[in-house]
């Protein structure tokens, strides 16, 4: 299991979002106060932002704690940025890949990042696997659950698919796939964000006209924050938010 967050508005340094709230993600790296599965996120951590003029994302990444890396802190004090999107990482499971496994993935102007679990990965997600033209497939950012679902949702986004629709058609494959799973995703282009509520916590705060976020869990005890219902499909910008309820896979 992982914590993440994305944001869009107006400009911020990283740290003001990451890290310098009372139960920031950075704090919530190891004293979540609504983690379900797991408790200390130490695999690993990653921060995607928006430069003024470039449609592609920085990246940076880690495979250690977000609390060990001092890198981290110099540039979350001074870089600033109209969207980001940031995760710490609970490994499912070990793997060899390092910062590769690390949220958040990327391609061309998206950022992506998965809270959750495949059941039964990897063999209920193989005909999946095996629907992506082969190229794709043998492109995979990494070799676990996260970096195959995100391998999903861009085939869908290169094919022409909204942000929540590429989303929502992901989840509820990979739901009938592999019942059980927890699939609680985060997408965004830099203009807006998509999320799922899928098995886990997720909530949104926005101001229309100003800001939104869409996150695992509070960063702060600001009573404008609401929790998004499980099976739902959140999209946002600095307009607003909509929210969007998703059917199950039948048995």
């Amino acid at each position: 299991m992982c914590r993440h967050i994305a944001r869009v508005g107006p400009p911020l340094a990283l740290g003001e979002a990451l890290s310098a709230p009372e139960h920031s993600l950075f704090r919530q790296s190891w004293e979540p106060r609504r983690q379900r599965y797991g408790t200390v996120n130490a695999d690993g951590f990653g921060v995607g932002w928006y430069a003024d003029g470039d449609p592609v994302p920085a990246r940076y990444r880690r495979a250690g704690p977000i609390w060990g890396d001092l890198g981290f802190t110099d540039l979350a004090r001074v870089i600033r940025t109209e969207a980001l999107l940031a995760a710490v990482r609970d490994a499912t499971e070990p793997g060899a890949d390092g910062e590769a496994a690390a949220a958040p993935f990327a391609d061309g102007p998206w950022l992506f990042s998965h809270n959750g679990a495949v059941k039964g990965w990897p063999g209920t997600l193989a005909p999946l696997a095996q629907s992506l033209p082969a190229e794709e497939l043998l492109s995979l950012s990494a070799r676990n659950d996260s970096a195959l679902v995100w391998a999903l949702v861009l085939h869908r986004l290169r094919d022409g698919d909204g942000l929540g629709q590429a989303l929502a058609d992901t989840v509820t494959e990979v739901a009938a796939a592999a019942p059980g799973s927890r699939l609680n995703l985060l997408l965004t282009d830099g203009g807006s964000i998509a999320g799922t509520a899928w098995g886990d916590t997720f909530w949104y705060l926005a101001e229309p006209g100003l800001h939104a976020v869409l996150a695992s869990e509070p960063y702060d005890d600001d009573p404008r924050w609401r929790e998004v219902p499980d099976h739902t499909l959140v999209v946002a910008d600095r307009a607003g938010v909509s929210l969007t309820p998703l059917k199950e896979p039948l048995a």
